[in-house]
């Protein structure tokens, strides 16, 4: 068995001096013609499309990122509007709100004010009617002082005669 391997090996040997790396003859220019119809084939069918899909990634992702920055100024842009708008209406509010609380206060005022002046004519008016009362109590008072004098006159009088 060892005897075969060796035949081999001469075999081989004698084989590889023959020729060396590259052997100049008619192989050489049909390898060359198949590489470069490997080549065109590989870029026609393999790196043109793979390119051109990387291209039109490449172009919808940068068109998609611009809208995003374009949609985010406008946001941006909104968001400003819409405070600009809240602090307006915040301070269109309050000064709403102090405009009514100032003219509760004057109407308050003028309500405690009208009170204070019918309470005091009520009162002047229940001055004058006690007033009056008291005139006409002293005055049924006098009649009956005299009546009640003229009576007692009248009986001290009579039985005297």
């Amino acid at each position: 068995m060892t005897h075969w391997t060796i035949v081999l090996a001469t075999e081989a040997v004698e084989k590889t001096a023959e020729g060396g790396l590259f052997d100049f003859d008619a192989t050489l220019p049909v390898m060359a013609i198949q590489f470069l119809v490997l080549a065109a084939l590989l870029n026609k069918l393999f790196y043109k499309p793979i390119g051109q899909a990387i291209d039109d990634r490449s172009d919808y992702i940068r068109t998609n990122l611009v809208d995003a920055k374009e949609r985010q100024q406008k946001a941006e842009d909104l968001a400003a509007q819409y405070e600009q708008e809240l602090r307006d209406v915040r301070r269109e509010a309050q000064d709403v709100i102090a405009k009514a609380q100032a003219e509760a206060q004057k109407v308050v005022a003028d309500e405690v004010k009208s009170a204070q002046a019918e309470a005091l004519a009520e009162r002047e008016k229940a001055a004058l009617e006690i007033e009056a009362q008291r005139e006409s109590a002293f005055k049924s008072l006098e009649q009956q002082v005299d009546s009640l004098s003229q009576a007692i006159a009248s009986k001290l009088v009579g039985a005297k005669l």
